[in-house]
């Protein structure tokens, strides 16, 4: 709550008559529920780990076998083992020394468990095996050929029955690595129509030289790693893309959320907000036992889930060369930031969590509470804003030891942030700007409110609309009392401040709700929606500037521990379709040219998902050249390209837990992040339903030839353009 208690569980004091001891009753309770359900805890691991580890068979299968070994045995039939029960109760010490009955009972128990076990790993490793078949992903919708439609029935038969969210981990195959001459190739294929002739020629020298030389001695050591590791890309793309950014991650790497715009929420800022923490914990609670159903493409084929496990308890800590992440396996804490000020606000009573009715009676005392922020409180967060070195020497010497160190605590080891603003956002039709101050809000809030580095922090309005800001590489009583023990501190956090606005106030962003159509128009043009948007962005650039490096986000979660892998999305079709359009050839010829390029975009889109992506790749190649200490001309000039458009599609409706056709009003309004280059422009874009999409478009004022509102407006009109090439 919004003040600090203490409490010991026993004291005593010597006199000259004797020692007096006064026990703390409530304490000791406190301190023995909280070793209960710590041991609940791992025993409940402990079952999910035993029953994800003979998954695809169950538990009950295990009484299943043995009864038949055993009846079968019994009866004398014949013998099950063809002679190793006997072995078994010959050989066995404790079982040989025992009379006959008992002796047969248990070495045929024995054997049937032992049985039992060979049979669970034969399933995982079939299950295993079935999964590494990814040609399913290229065939079209109705058209399933013989092969797929068999491994369909297979992967029903031998998938198992009510997994847990990890009991398909172990059966998910490793990400395999592309040859040299695939990934050198296919770069060189995304890159030609984009560079002049002489430009390229001297690219293609440079990847004939790599692979003719330092190339096949980089893939050897990577492909040792790849049978060695779980996944060859995941560690070092966490730790060499994300953690040792020394850049603010403030817009540059963490991303935002927004509500719901359609439908009428809360306008009780507090009430909102608990029933908000409160489904969270209970959604926290849902991934600690694995009771989540892992994502299943067609109800059938899984993807891994290896990403929720940090998704709570988790911080960024600063680092001076690197940052690491902090994660607890519990937290029976959050922290709730207003008005500058930092309250730790604990989520169970007794062992139990705290209702809905109870939390929100502890966030109205925070809201009612009128108190000054403490000294150097209020801007506090800004240090988690701007760069990373001034913060992790900040972090060591002011935050090392005494109060400063708890308070510190309290927010790092907070299961996650909420954040309670004092200011409402809104969608309004008639007031784009609104949408566009909302998404700035919930991206970077004043530089000084929002907890960076913690995995992600809740945003409350005041007018109860929601949203959330994420750390991306994956923050209860005051926390600050007495923060500050020494003023140079202060002047840490005014220049993070500092870089922190100069960021922000750098940041031209813009929320476009786009409903002339949506994927069922799209759908109706035989092109891929996630196609026709791409090929819409490349035509929108081109009448800005021109044809550009454009990045599209894909995932590579078909395999255990995969993350991300790049899509080029901007092709050789893609260009070829938007000089036809820009030329006035026949509508028939540049509808063609679209579905072509659509058609390519797909498989582009395919190979990534199936792990065979041109960019991690060449990346991890280039760390292994760093760790070797040999240059290659081509992977850094391959590398070093800047994409001036980055774009990403924010998944809608993963689950069936929401029904959009009963509840169209419902539909998310997604989510955004900053541009990747200083004259470039970062687009994310949501297909909410069948005729909604929304847009999070991203640059840099700063720059005099990026625009956000100017590149909505011309996207919009480049996709109604698109439509009447099919209308006409």
């Amino acid at each position: 709550m919004a003040e600090a208690h203490s409490a010991v569980a026993f004291s005593f004091t010597v006199t000259p008559d004797g020692y007096d001891v006064n026990i703390n009753h409530e304490a000791l309770r406190a301190v023995w529920e909280s070793g209960v359900l710590s041991w609940k805890k791992r025993i409940g691991r402990l079952k999910n780990q035993i029953r994800n580890g003979v998954f695809p068979a169950s538990l009950s299968s295990w009484l299943f076998v043995a009864t038949l070994i055993l009846g079968i045995r019994l009866t004398g039939l014949f013998d099950p083992s063809y002679g190793f029960i006997d072995l078994i109760h010959k050989h066995t010490p404790g079982i040989k020394n025992a009379s006959h009955p008992v002796g047969l009972y248990c070495s045929t128990i024995l054997f049937a468990t032992l049985a039992w076990i060979v049979k669970c790993l034969v399933l995982k490793y079939f299950l295993k095996l079935l999964l590494t078949y990814h040609n399913w992903i290229y065939e079209v919708h109705g058209k399933m050929t013989l092969k797929t439609k068999l491994w369909f029935m297979l992967i029903r038969l031998y998938g198992g029955r009510k997994p847990l969210l990890m009991s398909y981990q172990a059966s998910l195959p490793k990400l395999p690595v592309p040859s040299i001459k695939e990934s050198v190739d296919n770069y060189l294929h995304s890159v030609k129509h984009l560079m002049s002739e002489e430009n390229y020629k001297e690219m293609e020298k440079l990847a004939e030289d790599f692979q003719s030389g330092i190339g096949n001695k980089l893939q050897r050591y990577l492909i040792l790693k790849s049978w060695w590791a779980t996944n060859y890309v995941s560690d070092w793309w966490e730790q060499y893309v994300y953690l040792r950014g020394r850049s603010p991650i403030m817009v540059n790497s963490n991303y935002y959320g927004v509500d719901a715009l359609l439908v009428s929420h809360s306008t009780v800022q507090v009430a909102r907000a608990a029933n908000l923490i409160y489904a969270m914990l209970m959604y926290r609670r849902e991934l600690d036992r694995e009771e989540l159903s892992p994502i299943l493409i067609n109800k059938i084929v899984p993807l891994c889930s290896a990403q929720y496990e940090r998704q709570f308890n988790t911080t960024r800590i600063p680092g001076i060369e690197t940052d690491h992440l902090l994660h607890l396996k519990d937290s029976n804490h959050i922290t709730v930031h207003h008005k500058g000020r930092y309250f730790k606000v604990y989520i169970r009573h007794k062992g139990k969590l705290l209702k809905p009715c109870e939390i929100e009676i502890m966030l109205q005392k925070i809201v009612d509470d009128e108190s000054v922020p403490a000294e150097g409180e209020e801007h506090l967060a800004a240090l988690t804003a701007g760069e990373r070195i001034p913060w992790a020497k900040a972090r060591k010497e002011f935050f090392s030891k005494g109060k400063n160190k708890a308070s510190l605590d309290a927010i790092e080891k907070a299961a996650f942030c909420v954040s309670l603003d004092t200011e409402p956002q809104m969608y309004d039709p008639n007031d784009p700007s609104k949408l566009d101050r909302y998404g700035k809000a919930m991206l970077h809030g004043k530089g000084h409110d929002r907890w960076f580095d913690k995995s992600f922090t809740f945003v409350v309005c005041s007018n109860g609309m929601i949203g959330f800001n994420a750390e991306h590489s994956w923050a209860d009583a005051p926390i600050m009392a007495q923060l500050w023990e020494v003023s140079q501190c202060q002047q840490v956090i005014q220049t993070s401040l500092q870089v922190a606005r100069a960021l922000l106030n750098d940041v031209d962003l813009h929320i476009m709700m786009f409903r002339e159509f949506g994927k069922g128009f799209v759908k109706t043009c035989r092109v891929s929606p996630d196609a026709f948007i791409q090929t819409a962005a490349a035509k929108n650039y081109r009448l800005e500037k021109h044809f550009c490096l454009t990045y599209e986000s894909s995932m590579t979660r078909l395999f255990r521990e995969g993350r991300t892998e790049t899509v080029r999305s901007c092709t050789q079709d893609t260009c070829n379709f938007v000089k036809a359009v820009e030329e006035g050839r026949p509508n028939t010829e540049c509808i063609k040219l679209l579905q072509k390029a659509a058609e390519f975009h797909q498989k582009l889109y395919r190979d990534s998902m199936t792990g065979k992506g041109v960019d991690r790749h060449l990346f991890c190649l280039y760390v292994v050249s760093k760790y070797l200490g040999v240059d290659s001309p081509f992977l850094a000039k391959a590398l070093s390209d800047p994409w001036k458009l980055s774009t990403s599609q924010t998944p809608h409706q993963q689950t069936d837990k929401l029904d959009l056709d009963k509840h169209p009003d419902r539909i998310c309004g997604g989510g955004g992040f900053g541009p990747v280059t200083d004259d470039g422009y970062g687009v994310s874009y949501m297909i909410a339903g069948e005729d909604t999409i929304f847009f999070h478009i991203s640059c840099k004022k700063s720059c005099p030839h990026t625009d956000a509102h100017k590149f909505g407006a011309t996207l919009k009109q480049s996709l109604c353009d698109m439509r009447h090439l099919f209308q006409k």
